[in-house]
């Protein structure tokens, strides 16, 4: 089992640029079935892509491979045309924001954006639209969702990755790489990896992906990897001493971080004297995490927890 996206996840791209194109062409080589494109000016036509395959992803295939990409004017004509149920978006940041929304009105199940600097008060227009959709929104500015072997939505090196039975959830995109790196190493592998984003609004919270995590059966413990800034890690503690009963390692980032200064990520910013990581650390200490002190030790941090 997986959480998010699997071998029938059919994606589209949103914004075909230059980001858009390269790391299409990694999720093609990694196995990933990209069916579409959306990008109005080039609508009726084709993108071609070939290279070399990918075989730390899906398993079974040549050595390489080549795909004539329909692009579409519409998500809802590219929906059709495809019978894609997931999308990943690589628009400029002053249209992302609709792209997120375009994606939604097609019904879409999963939105993935990786846009970073999407203006806040799109968000929250964004949002809103969103609030009683069937579409679940993963970002902005994150390094995308992947199930190893089956399917990588995003900007993560596939290679680190390797199927397993730990959960990963994070706001930083090179963080989730550094625990998945140390959990591959370890033999523990990866069920999923989700990449929720740093910024203040976004769609999916850690406790939304702790509740399918635990939900999972192939899952037995999660690695969540927080900042400084919001209340998320407090509410995700809360949550796993609740309604968790798998093990649960954490790591912090932004221990060293001057207030009011922002670090990195749009939302890592303490301020009103709130959002600091020593309370993140309480909180998530009480709940029973096993929390890393450095990047280095958070798949050891995992291998204790599960003892």
């Amino acid at each position: 089992m997986s959480v998010l996206v699997d071998k029938n996840t059919k994606v589209l791209v949103q914004g075909l640029g230059k980001t858009g194109q390269f790391h299409t062409d990694k999720a093609i080589a990694y196995g990933t079935q990209m069916v579409g494109a959306v990008h109005p000016s080039r609508a009726g036509t084709e993108f071609h892509f070939e290279g070399e395959t990918d075989h730390s992803g899906v398993s079974g295939r040549g050595d390489n491979y080549a795909l004539d990409l329909p692009i579409f004017a519409t998500v809802k004509d590219a929906v059709a045309a495809t019978g894609a149920n997931a999308s990943v978006v690589y628009v400029p940041p002053p249209f992302a924001a609709d792209a997120v929304m375009e994606a939604a009105a097609a019904d879409l199940e999963l939105v993935v954006a990786i846009t970073e600097g999407i203006p806040v008060a799109d968000m929250i227009e964004a949002k809103r639209y969103l609030h009683g959709s069937a579409t679940r929104l993963v970002g902005p500015n994150c390094p995308g969702v992947i199930t190893p072997g089956e399917c990588k939505i995003g900007i993560m090196p596939g290679y680190i990755h390797q199927r397993g039975k730990i959960g990963v959830i994070s706001r930083s995109g090179t963080l989730t790489y550094e625990a998945v790196h140390q959990l591959t190493l370890l033999g523990l592998g990866q069920t999923t990896a989700v990449g929720i984003g740093g910024d203040p609004v976004n769609g999916t919270s850690f406790v939304d992906c702790l509740q399918m995590f635990q939900d999972d059966d192939e899952t037995e413990g999660v690695v969540m990897i927080g900042e400084i800034g919001g209340t998320a890690e407090e509410e995700a503690a809360e949550f796993v001493k609740s309604e968790m009963s798998k093990p649960v390692a954490g790591f912090i980032a932004g221990t060293t971080a001057p207030p009011g200064k922002r670090m990195g990520h749009a939302g890592a910013i303490v301020s009103g004297g709130k959002g600091t990581a020593a309370a993140k650390i309480k909180a998530m200490t009480a709940a029973d995490i096993v929390i890393a002190e450095t990047p280095s030790d958070m798949g050891e941090a995992m291998v204790s927890a599960l003892r």
